[in-house]
């Protein structure tokens, strides 16, 4: 088990804490999101992916982020309610965070320093995807134009590791 990883908190958009330790045994897909931005799409991918796999022990954690063109207008109180309504999502999301910089999330910071990028650590845009195994493990960081759906065949290699 990946103690450091579980070892981790956030928050819900209400303020609510949670530990990563909820988690400790599910396949995690974590993604900086932002309502307006031209990926936000990929929403119902990510959704159906939850969908297909939570019974299974997938769970999709959207992070909004409003760091890249100020594509995330929405405020904590807002960003549920709009999700759902306007995307259809169910699978948890939190407050919104910072992804880079001084005050980027506690969550952020670790999947960075575990998985860098193409050219270097910092997320680069929105809907950058982190998957995480069942051991709280970083796996693989996929791009923001890569759509869900490349990301299913992962998910399956890990889930049948549970």
């Amino acid at each position: 088990m990946n103690e450091e990883f579980y070892s981790l908190h956030t928050k819900t958009p209400a303020g609510r804490d949670v530990p990563l330790s909820d988690f400790r045994g599910k396949v995690l897909l974590l993604v900086n999101t932002a309502t307006k931005c031209g990926l936000a799409p990929q929403f119902a991918g990510l959704e159906e992916l939850y969908q297909k796999y939570k019974d299974r022990g997938l769970v999709v954690l959207g992070f909004p982020s409003n760091q890249f063109g100020n594509q995330e207008p929405e405020t904590n109180e807002t960003l549920e309610t709009t999700c759902k309504v306007n995307f259809g999502v169910t699978f948890p999301l939190f407050e919104k965070s910072d992804v880079n910089g001084p005050d980027t999330n506690s969550v952020f910071r670790f999947l960075k320093k575990n998985l860098g990028g193409f050219f270097g650590s910092r997320i680069k845009w929105n809907f950058t995807k982190f998957l995480v195994d069942a051991q709280g493990n970083p796996i693989r960081r996929f791009s923001p134009v890569t759509r869900p759906a490349v990301v299913e065949p992962y998910i399956q290699r890990l889930l049948q590791k549970i």
